[in-house]
């Protein structure tokens, strides 16, 4: 198994310092790595300048990338530019893009996450009309806004959290703070969800002052949880308090990935609720993750 960091924007033949960690668990874990140019990637869209580092493979090898967030059409291109050096990613384009947008894995979770519904827009001549007809089936509920692939919780008041579905003011104001804050980077359109109550956290988030709740994140390697961690870096719950991942087998052994995550939250009654699916590649590991443990996992040792 390889595996596929991200070099310094500025130094290309040193790991990119948010993943320096990462690249000595590995390491130790008995795993090569090689460098991307994330920047020639996704800012320059030179794919083969972003892969010069990436020696050719004299026989074919599977490959995991670990680094930072790629839209389907990005990973559509490194996938097929790593094939021509004979690097196999491990999940193929489909199998990411299932993974990453909500809408490609929601008929997998329907039953075990909150009620969502979704549009698909580039950003450009919202249909408030339209927007306000798909959201009565929420008779005025509270909302979670996100696109196919992740929400701004950062902007938890301005571009996340609608109080009432049924307020087309609030609605408005919350999709086109959204829409600011992602430019033309917005993906595949908006999503939806019902606000769900989760058990909080003592702790609000340092800088954005976003509520938190017992959140908890799997790894699962070819369907197999290799991996549980704090979905957030606070010291208020322990893995001890994570529920145990086979209780949602039924859902991830129809998850059609090789390596991906499922994030699940505990309700106010004690319950566990799934929120989402993603692919393991571009998911973050919490400052308290055993990154020895992690990649050890992934190396089979």
């Amino acid at each position: 198994m390889l595996i596929i960091f991200c070099a310094d924007p500025v130094d290309q033949e040193t790991p990119d310092a948010m993943f320096i960690d990462e690249v000595a668990a590995a390491s130790r874990a008995g795993l090569r790595y090689v460098l991307l140019d994330y920047e020639a990637l996704t800012e320059q869209k030179n794919i083969a300048r972003a892969v010069r580092e990436v020696p050719v493979q004299d026989d074919q090898e599977t490959a995991v990338y670990r680094g930072w967030v790629l839209n389907p059409p990005q990973y559509e291109a490194l996938y097929d530019a790593l094939l021509s050096r004979n690097i196999r990613l491990i999940n193929q384009p489909q199998q990411f893009r299932h993974a990453q947008h909500l809408p490609e894995s929601l008929p997998i979770i329907r039953d075990h996450t909150p009620e969502t519904v979704f549009m698909e827009t580039d950003g450009d001549d919202i249909s408030y009309t339209t927007v306000m007809q798909l959201l009565m089936r929420f008779s005025g509920a509270a909302l979670f806004l996100r696109d196919y692939a992740r929400a701004e919780r950062q902007y938890w008041y301005q571009a996340c959290y609608i109080s009432s579905s049924s307020d087309e003011t609030a609605v408005r104001n919350t999709i086109n703070r959204l829409l600011e804050l992602r430019g033309n980077k917005l993906e595949g359109g908006l999503v939806f969800r019902e606000f769900v109550e989760f058990q909080p956290l003592v702790e609000q988030h340092s800088r954005y002052r976003m509520p938190l709740v017992k959140e908890f994140r799997f790894f699962f390697l070819h369907h197999q949880p290799i991996a549980t961690v704090h979905y957030w870096n606070t010291p208020d719950h322990s893995l001890d308090e994570a529920p145990d991942p086979a209780q949602f087998a039924a859902v991830t052994e129809q998850v059609r990935s090789n390596f991906f995550t499922l994030d699940v939250a505990q309700r106010l009654d004690g319950t566990w609720m799934i929120l989402d699916l993603g692919d393991a590649q571009v998911a973050s590991l919490p400052d308290m993750t055993d990154l020895d443990d992690f990649y050890r996992a992934i190396a089979g040792v």
